[in-house]
């Protein structure tokens, strides 16, 4: 009786998880499309320090967030329009934001590391390449250990000068697409992973600033 109490929870607590998930803006993901050829007026390049993807994985019960920086990077322009670009995120610089503990962070950040998640020691970096532009859709090749698919998002383009900025709203990709299966239900019984159980859906927002090059 117990066992079959705490099945009916667990089933419970992952129905709710997955209605929550619903309220989430999920990009539009397709198979890799070529890069539109375009004519740029101005290219920006990307500050290191200043440019990120910033992720938030949940769990049944609980998650955790951080970023990853990009280690180089350029936007083109024509006028004020965003009209291409591409971006290479260096996962070493992978971090955890919401523990405090060192031990458990460090943890957390070299367990995201390893062949469980983002296997950097075989694919060290990920990148983005912008595919098109419409109004504020932007589409784009995103490619994780070895894996391209074409994500589109909203997001909001502004100049200033000399810089710009790039900042998407906050949306969500399927993380098993790129092939990071870990305590994922779709490879794995959802009941008997319970509260391990990691959700698939991956919120991100992308936050690049870039000086005139």
């Amino acid at each position: 009786m117990k066992k079959q109490v705490l099945n009916i929870f667990t089933i419970a607590a992952l129905g709710l998880a997955i209605v929550g998930c619903k309220n989430e803006k999920e990009a539009q993901t397709t198979e890799a499309k070529e890069v539109e050829k375009v004519v740029a007026e101005a290219t920006f390049k990307a500050v290191p320090a200043e440019s990120m993807i910033m992720w938030k994985a949940n769990k049944v019960v609980g998650g955790h967030e951080g970023t990853i920086n990009v280690s180089n990077g350029v936007a083109k322009m024509k006028g004020d329009a965003l009209v291409g670009g591409n971006f290479v995120f260096d996962i070493a610089t992978l971090k955890n934001t919401d523990i405090e503990d060192a031990e458990g962070n460090g943890k957390l950040v070299g367990h995201l590391k390893s062949a469980d998640f983002f296997d950097a020691e075989k694919f060290p970096s990920a990148a983005f390449e912008i595919t098109a532009v419409e109004g504020n859709k932007v589409s784009g090749n995103l490619m994780m250990k070895g894996i391209k698919k074409n994500v589109t998002f909203d997001a909001t383009v502004s100049t200033t000068g000399n810089e710009m900025t790039i900042t998407s709203d906050t949306f969500t990709i399927d993380r098993t697409e790129w092939n990071i299966m870990y305590n994922s239900g779709k490879v794995m019984d959802a009941a008997k992973l319970g509260d391990y159980m990691i959700n698939d859906n991956v919120e991100i927002k992308i936050s690049v600033k870039a000086n005139k090059a």
